[in-house]
């Protein structure tokens, strides 16, 4: 390879805003790894030194759940996946020293389960075979992940998949079953086990702190729900009645319902008024539930010390105009408290990279993956729309304005990518401390 610096030149000529990382660099190399793929080293008096990367986390606490770390010895190794139901759970298991996979119909109780693992390690033993190791599996749905957090407790490895990663046949009309779930189940985590891609992937196990700090959030999203629902009802009564031009959502208007008159002069029917004086009183009773919440969370916030993460987090995130409390709360509560591996990475969590179709020369885009979290997809989407409002001068607000210049269509596709720069750059902002070009922050 030939250094990458100009022959008369006594110093090497760097590209344009790179510079090298170590005053030992002397010279920039071109160099092929073994996949035959073109990258840059520079040569240092103790061998070679790749140029600075983009920030990412470390290895150590990088959140790749795709495969498994840990080296997989089958023969000492017990595996059993539960297909879970209301009524029972069907757990399937591969036993060394058995020439059988066994398939056992429990009730769903978790003492029941260690009983069962128990038998089947006592089975192995009596087999010839010595376990030193036992994974359980199953998929997330509406269990949660105390299951997983007992048996963790009890010194069993609990791993929690990704009912969608696992690859199921496309045909019509295919045989679905528990025990041919389970079957499909064995196979990705004995893959997963070996460390191979591709065949699924497991969900972080989050701790019930961390189950609890999200409980804020997602109960207020449900109780502005119910009250645009009680909103929308009120409304559809004063239509169905021909009453025009009240704004009934405003508390100054519940008092006035008995001067509400029909086109022909006629107050509100005795049956129908009290309907809606019922609905109203829910209506307040959710509002001062939403203000509790509220109220709670500032007093949380206000009370939590200097070093509590969480709490310092999501106040330099509402120091961002144009970003308020709930927005913050939200954000890391759900995707930058999780130790996502890299940008891509956080995108992906986030819902907001695409879905490419190729397939020899058909290229085409289905749109969104859709495949990460719908709360922050949603959340960013909007906020990406209140930055064009609040955050002009922001070198990010300022790409989708150039982008976007004169096309009205594309607005609406390149807030997307809006939303995901956006979700990035809030992500090292929290996890490195910087803050993007142009952006506005509130005063102190």
């Amino acid at each position: 390879p030939q250094p990458r610096h100009s022959a008369d030149a006594a110093e090497p000529a760097w590209d344009a805003g790179r510079v090298p990382d170590d005053a030992a660099c002397e010279h920039w190399w071109w160099i092929v790894d073994a996949m035959g793929r073109r990258r840059e080293a520079c040569e240092l008096r103790g061998g070679y030194k790749s140029p600075p990367k983009e920030h990412s986390m470390p290895k150590s606490l990088s959140n790749d759940l795709s495969r498994s770390l840990a080296a997989f010895d089958q023969p000492s190794t017990l595996i059993a996946v539960i297909e879970m139901g209301l009524e029972g759970w069907l757990v399937a298991g591969v036993v060394p020293g058995l020439k059988r996979e066994p398939l056992k119909k429990i009730p769903p109780d978790a003492e029941r389960l260690m009983v069962l693992l128990e038998r089947w390690r006592a089975e192995a033993v009596k087999a010839g075979a010595t376990i030193s190791r036992v994974v359980v599996a199953f998929e997330a749905g509406r269990d949660g992940f105390w299951l997983a957090r007992w048996l963790l407790a009890k010194g069993v490895e609990a791993y929690v998949f990704h009912a969608s990663s696992i690859a199921a046949p496309r045909e019509d009309k295919r045989a679905k079953t528990d025990r041919l779930d389970t079957g499909m189940q064995k196979r990705a985590l004995l893959g997963w086990l070996r460390n191979e891609r591709g065949h699924c992937k497991m969900a972080a196990i989050p701790s019930l702190a961390e189950e609890d700090d999200k409980r804020p959030c997602r109960e207020r999203k449900v109780l502005v729900v119910e009250c645009g629902r009680i909103v929308n009802r009120l409304k559809a009564v004063l239509v169905r009645l021909g009453i025009k031009d009240v704004k009934i959502k405003l508390k100054r208007s519940w008092a006035k319902l008995g001067d509400l008159r029909t086109p022909q002069g006629e107050p509100i029917p005795p049956k129908t008024r009290r309907e809606m004086e019922r609905q109203i009183e829910q209506l307040k009773l959710l509002q001062q539930q939403i203000a509790e919440i509220e109220t709670g969370r500032e007093q949380a916030l206000a009370a939590a010390p200097a070093a509590d993460e969480r709490a310092s987090a999501i106040k330099q995130m509402a120091e961002v105009h144009g970003l308020g409390l709930e927005t913050a709360d939200l954000l890391f509560s759900e995707v930058l408290s999780r130790p996502l591996r890299d940008r891509r990475a956080v995108a992906r969590y986030g819902g907001l990279t695409g879905s490419p179709d190729e397939s020899g020369k058909t290229r085409r885009e289905k749109g969104l993956a859709r495949s990460g979290n719908l709360r922050v997809r949603t959340a960013m989407i909007q906020m990406a729309w209140r930055f064009l409002n609040f955050q002009p001068n922001c070198a990010l607000v300022r790409w989708f304005e150039e982008r976007s210049k004169g096309v009205k269509s594309l607005r609406k596709i390149m807030i997307v990518g809006l939303a995901r720069k956006l979700l990035i750059a809030l992500w090292r902002l929290v996890k490195f401390g910087e803050v993007p070009e142009g952006l506005e922050l509130r005063p102190a």
